[in-house]
């Protein structure tokens, strides 16, 4: 950082995904200030779960036992509110299943792990405008004593579906508006031992009910009609209960509601998450109906994938197209996960001519294959970045698997070396090949850190090589030559670690 700097990176947004990148971006060696309009965090969660992808990430963090703390775990979820559990038990994951964590408590937890790393975080602070040039980003700020201005390298707007950031890097947001409107509540029921349980479907919309403690439910209604309030109109309690009345033929004796909130379906994806020295990562990037508990989920997958590549360019070794990798890797499952929320609306639509496609997709869902597929998509365990190499690996762009190493230090785990936020490179068999490649890429190996082990869980593996999020850039399996060892993974070093 240079004096005409206040900053590397300006993070604007303080949830979930601002402050995990913060976090991300300080790991990897890069001064970060967050800027948060609220004054502090709210205590109300739209979201609830983790899944399984999310928990693997976080446990390469060495953060998942704070997340587990005290916190319940279940094996299955729902698709489209089928009778039919998704279960994710059937999952190939170190940790195959959901945990509920309610949003505040997410928040709550990420905001610590990004203090504790070294993050600004400011609050009371309104982002009014930014511009940017070839050297970096102006950020003007409204804040409590006064406006002022922030120059930073880059800035990532982490700022919601509505980004001021989005917005001011003239990014755009195409998609669809919305068709079906959600009211919410966490309220009080007179009737609680009428109330049912998940989601029911009738023949003029859902209503999803499930009690948050001894005293309050949250409620939410779904009508398959255009919503008939501005965006910025907060929902009214009479319009929940109004709601309820019309889909389920009672109210259910709602009343002193502490939270209040409303959306629609409306899906939209940003046509590109870069801009120049900007760069988008969440709701900023893409909006969709919260179904499933995704969307949390995605934005924190876009954290992890920004984090180090912005933090290796701002470091100066980032190899050429680096930072692009992240738009060409975050997008296609972002648009997977809009597909798929569009998909179970169709499935939830009223309407009785919908009702025999549920009972095919039930069906389906009682076949463990077809249910793990559900289950993978959900939890995001199915993403993989294409690798764009012919005749590559099978493992290569894909999630790394949390293989028990036998290490001459003794037993670890690859979650565990990969806490420190370096690539790891995993020599299994010794291959001369590895060391080769190690030795013609000095740079690239200073960045990497070499373990050599022993895994009974991978017998045939020669090595791997693991990014700092978690993804496979190289492998070889125990019969593949050295020579080709040397010239594979050079390259995969060279193209992910840079040569300088």
């Amino acid at each position: 950082m240079t004096e005409n700097y206040d900053t590397d990176v300006v993070v604007v947004g303080g949830g979930p995904v601002g402050t995990m990148l913060a976090a991300e971006l300080r790991l990897a060696g890069a001064a970060v200030i967050l800027l948060e309009r609220l004054p502090e965090r709210s205590p109300h969660s739209k979201a609830f779960g983790l899944h399984a992808r999310s928990l693997e990430s976080l446990d390469r963090r060495g953060l998942v036992e704070r997340f587990r703390d005290g916190a319940r775990t279940w094996n299955n979820g729902h698709f489209a509110g089928l009778d039919v559990w998704v279960d994710f038990s059937l999952l190939d994951s170190s940790h195959g299943y959901a945990l509920l964590s309610e949003q505040a408590r997410t928040e709550e937890l990420l905001e610590a792990h990004a203090v504790e790393a070294g993050a600004d975080i400011r609050r009371r602070q309104t982002v009014t405008g930014l511009t940017q040039d070839a050297e970096g980003v102006t950020v003007s700020v409204a804040g409590p004593d006064g406006p002022y201005l922030l120059r930073a390298r880059y800035a990532v707007g982490c700022d919601g579906g509505a980004s001021l950031v989005r917005k001011a890097a003239g990014i755009g947001f195409p998609g669809t508006g919305g068709r079906v409107t959600a009211r919410l509540g966490d309220v009080r029921l007179a009737d609680r031992d009428k109330a049912p349980m998940g989601m029911e479907r009738t023949e003029r919309g859902l209503l999803f009910c499930v009690p948050l403690d001894d005293r309050y439910h949250r409620v939410a209604t779904f009508d398959f009609t255009p919503p008939d309030k501005a965006p910025d109109e907060a929902l009214t309690l009479e319009e929940l209960t109004a709601s309820m009345r019309q889909i389920w033929g009672t109210d259910l004796g709602a009343h002193d509601a502490r939270w209040l909130s409303w959306f629609t379906d409306s899906a939209r994806q940003a046509d590109r998450y870069r801009e120049g020295r900007v760069l988008l990562a969440g709701d900023a990037a893409h909006i969709h109906f919260p179904v499933g508990g995704q969307g949390l989920n995605l934005g924190l997958q876009d954290a992890f994938n920004l984090g180090w590549k912005l933090g290796a360019e701002i470091a100066g070794w980032a190899p050429a197209g680096l930072l692009d990798t992240y738009d060409a890797e975050r997008r296609p499952p972002a648009r997977q996960v809009l597909q798929n929320t569009r998909g179970q609306i169709a499935l939830m639509n009223p309407d009785p001519d919908v009702t025999p496609l549920r009972e095919l997709v039930e069906n389906l869902m009682r076949i463990d294959d077809a249910n793990r597929v559900i289950a993978e998509m959900l939890s995001g365990v199915a993403v993989r970045y294409e690798p764009g190499i012919e005749g590559a690996h099978p493992l290569v762009g894909g999630f790394g698997r949390d293989l028990t190493l036998q290490t001459g230090d003794g037993e670890t785990r690859v979650a565990e070396l990969l806490r420190a936020g370096t690539g790891v490179l995993l020599d299994l068999a010794d291959n001369p090949g590895v060391r080769a490649a190690l030795a013609d890429c000095p740079g690239a190996a200073g960045r990497v850190r070499h373990v050599t082990a022993k895994s009974k869980e991978e017998p045939d593996l020669a090595g791997q090589l693991i990014r700092p999020d978690g993804y496979t850039a190289w492998a070889a399996d125990r019969n593949t030559h050295p020579d080709r060892v040397r010239t594979e993974l050079g390259t995969a070093l060279r193209s992910w670690f840079g040569d300088n």
